[in-house]
């Protein structure tokens, strides 16, 4: 069985918002209960993304793959995985559902539905540290899809919540989030002119990352069926039991 396109869609712009307004929304409940300490506030904002993932790769992984992202939509329409009109169609539901969980986030904890963020993230420390963190996710997805599916959810959430700590930019990997944490004046925010550099470096990671797939495991083209979740298969296995 396979969902239709419009499911899919319906389940790549859900699982973008609840990304994203848990995004933003730890990020502004750990500032405010944190009373000062960034270290705190960002443990609290790493924690609660590391755990919406799984339960977003576990629920919507099934129907749509839950790419979530439009890095792995872009890599996974390289691979043959999803047809390029449809990954255009991923792509800009990721983006709306990312923006629809910034404001649905902001309305939560009472701030007006928007506001452009003025935190600075910016030089070429930040830019790099988005290409590793991109570049990271990408290996993580395409080593576990290919060898271990079943443990791609626990995996990207791993390697996300390590990503947060271990890159100077806390590991943002995701053009969609970028976009939405634009909108965004709190502790997730990011400055709208710093979005492009970090979007371009996001890309180049995810696009670096499959081409090195391609030469250590040379039949992943062929391979290719749902970058994150390989659905059809989890669809038989539950038809099964």
């Amino acid at each position: 069985m396979k969902f239709n396109l419009r499911a899919r869609l319906t389940a790549e712009f859900l699982g973008s918002a609840f990304l994203v307004a848990a995004v933003i929304g730890s990020g502004i409940m750990g500032e405010r209960l944190a009373a000062g300490n960034v270290a705190i506030a960002l443990l609290a904002n790493t924690i609660a993304t590391g755990a919406v993932l799984v339960a977003l790769i576990l629920t919507f992984g099934p129907i749509s793959g839950a790419h979530l992202n439009p890095a792995v939509t872009l890599a996974d329409a390289m691979e043959h995985g999803i047809p390029w009109r449809e990954a255009v169609a991923y792509m800009l539901v990721q983006c709306a559902g990312g923006v629809a969980g910034a404001i649905v986030a902001h309305l939560m904890f009472g701030l007006r539905c928007y506001s452009f963020s003025s935190h600075s993230r910016h030089g070429w420390t930040l830019v790099l540290s988005e290409f590793v963190a991109t570049f990271g996710l990408l290996s993580v997805i395409w080593g576990c899809s290919r060898l271990r599916s079943g443990a791609v959810p626990f995996a990207v959430a791993g390697y996300i919540t390590a990503a947060y700590w271990f890159t100077a930019s806390t590991s943002f990997a995701n053009p969609a989030v970028t976009i939405a944490r634009s909108l965004s004046d709190t502790f997730a925010g990011i400055r709208p002119a710093d979005v492009p550099m970090f979007i371009g470096a996001q890309i180049a990671g995810a696009l670096g990352a499959t081409f090195v797939f391609r030469w250590l495991v040379p039949n992943l083209s062929a391979n290719a069926d749902q970058v994150v979740v390989p659905h059809c298969a989890a669809l038989d296995s539950a038809r099964r039991h």
